[in-house]
């Protein structure tokens, strides 16, 4: 493993785009955009460093959100059954698997509204133990107050995952129990109680190029960056409300990536939905485009990752190696 390259300062770090200016990126030539996202990355990164993160439901289904992609939605007939929350002890256990298979960063998402209190104490106790195994730690819990927040933070969590998933526009073709509002209201309190964010979005989902422009705009022009920002593409389920859905060509989910890295050029982005999918191709050129994080593990909450045999074979032919968060050095 080796550590990223320390980030040469902040001066190309901006909060102040506009949407013209991030259509014309997403509107430059493939070869143009991906030169000057690679070269953006570098200033920031080791060119060749890929943080692996393994994903896993502590509490699965019977969400109660109607989120169109979900098949966790208990209004979806998906075939997800509701399962109650994991021990801690069985959460700890596939932990140390993850890190013993060389994953550095451990997250941990249950299909919640938002939590309650008393099973906000259990996920504590295993953010606590996860942390224990010297990995970075996230969650993803739905919608949280200031002081759940704090409560995490105190217990040792390092990034929360709160997506967008879209632009503000689109969002109410997907979601209907949630507003655009509350997500950023959430991700506000996640930074007011002093832990690093974690939140991108879904693309693939019928939205227009200036739907991924506009989320990748609101992203750019928080106060501070999501330290970490996931770009997925859509898995489709049978039974989800988008189930069916005619794909996304993936040159324009690798600009996606690419105009991601160049509008949050010291964020780690994710390649995270959607691998299982890919051919080998497309992920070196998300690599080329910037994309310097991935999940993992033979499961993504609910649906496949690629094989561990298959991601060492592909970085050995591509000559990267994991990258390891300071964190965890």
């Amino acid at each position: 493993m080796i550590d990223p390259s320390p980030a040469e300062g902040t001066a190309d770090l901006r909060h102040d785009w506009t949407r013209v200016e991030v259509e014309a990126l997403f509107a430059l030539p493939f070869n143009d955009l991906i030169f000057r996202a690679q070269t953006a990355h570098r200033r920031h990164f080791a060119a060749n460093a890929v943080q692996l993160s393994t994903l896993l439901s502590i509490k699965t289904g019977g969400c109660p959100e109607d989120c169109a992609y979900c098949p966790q939605s208990a209004s979806h007939d998906s075939g997800v059954a509701a399962a109650k929350l994991m021990e801690v002890a069985d959460v700890v256990a596939q932990a140390k698997a993850a890190r013993d298979a060389g994953a550095s960063r451990y997250c941990m998402g249950a299909a919640w509204r938002s939590p309650k209190d008393r099973d906000l104490d259990q996920v504590c106790a295993m953010v606590r133990e996860v942390k224990a195994l010297g990995m970075e730690t996230c969650a993803t819990l739905g919608m949280l107050t200031g002081g759940q927040a704090r409560a995490l933070k105190a217990a040792g969590l390092d990034y929360y995952n709160h997506n967008l998933d879209t632009s503000e526009e689109f969002y109410g073709a997907i979601i209907t129990t949630r507003t655009y509002a509350d997500r950023l209201d959430t991700l506000a309190q996640v930074q007011a109680a002093g832990l690093s964010v974690c939140c991108g979005g879904i693309v693939g989902m019928g939205e227009e190029r200036a739907d991924r422009a506009g989320l990748l705009l609101t992203l750019a022009n928080l106060p501070q960056h999501p330290e970490s920002v996931p770009i997925n593409m859509l898995v489709q389920v049978e039974g989800t409300k988008l189930s069916g859905q005619p794909p996304l060509d993936p040159f324009e989910f690798v600009r996606t990536i690419a105009v991601a890295r160049l509008l949050m050029p010291a964020s780690v982005v994710r390649l995270s939905a959607g691998r299982e999918g890919f051919s080998d191709e497309v992920q070196a050129l998300c690599f080329l485009a910037g994309a310097n994080s991935i999940f993992v593990g033979p499961k993504l909450l609910t649906t496949d990752n690629p094989s561990r045999d298959h991601d060492e074979d592909l970085f050995e032919r591509l000559g990267l190696a994991p990258l390891v968060p300071a964190a965890c050095s």
